[in-house]
């Protein structure tokens, strides 16, 4: 067993049943041009994660803790992208037109691609969601079942949406939860510190936060 000094108190967890989640780091929502910047956002805020989100797939490389990506995307047809969801965000480029990056928003296209520095390693799982939670509508339950998973680890964009979505879904399926607080990342500031302070209160109600540098020491230690 392993501890990490995290918010609201200490997490004690098992490396061995533990796996990191990397919630939607795609060039649509951090490179310039993008899906993101295209709704008026300073890609610049999420662009600063990388380093942090880089080091803390290192360390769990290193353990040997499986490490997950997630991508939101829907199918070219955009038959799993409910029209509520595309007829939302800027009227100049909406889900399923085509950006500087190919289609925005679509499985296959480059603007879905994750971010060079944060590219998975071969074998590694990689899960296309058409949700905000990377639970609805793919099999990354049973995955994490085969794997015996107790703990999930998670980084990713936004703090707010996807990623706090994705938390809220694996509290409810009984996982406990830790979010790396600079390995997350909001365009709005205010957002990230109200969801860090939403997950970890009335005792960890959501679940757990700590730094990249607090997740990195136990998974050595």
């Amino acid at each position: 067993m392993a501890e990490i000094d995290a918010l609201p108190f200490p997490l004690v967890f098992d490396p061995e049943t533990t796996v990191l989640m990397v919630i939607d780091m795609q060039r649509d929502f951090i490179e310039e041009g993008g899906f993101g910047a295209s709704l008026g956002n300073d890609v610049r805020l999420l662009q600063a994660i990388v380093p942090a989100t880089a080091r803390l797939i290192a360390a769990a490389r290193a353990a040997e803790i499986p490490v997950i990506h997630t991508r939101e995307c829907h199918a070219p047809d955009l038959s799993d992208c409910p029209p509520a969801k595309r007829g939302r965000g800027s009227p100049a480029l909406r889900i399923g037109d085509v950006g500087p990056m190919g289609r925005v928003l679509i499985a296959g296209e480059p603007g879905a691609d994750i971010v060079p520095e944060l590219a998975p390693a071969e074998g590694e799982i990689v899960i296309d969601k058409p949700g905000k939670g990377a639970f609805y509508a793919t099999d990354l339950g049973d995955r994490l079942a085969r794997l015996g998973t107790r703990t999930l680890v998670l980084a990713g964009v936004t703090t707010e949406v996807c990623v706090q979505t994705t938390m809220r879904e694996a509290n409810d399926r009984g996982y406990e939860c830790l979010l790396a607080e600079d390995a997350t990342e909001s365009y709005f500031p205010e957002f990230k510190a109200a969801t860090l302070e939403m997950i970890r209160a009335q005792g960890a109600i959501v679940g757990w936060t700590a730094t990249t540098w607090q997740i990195e020491a136990a998974l050595r230690g």
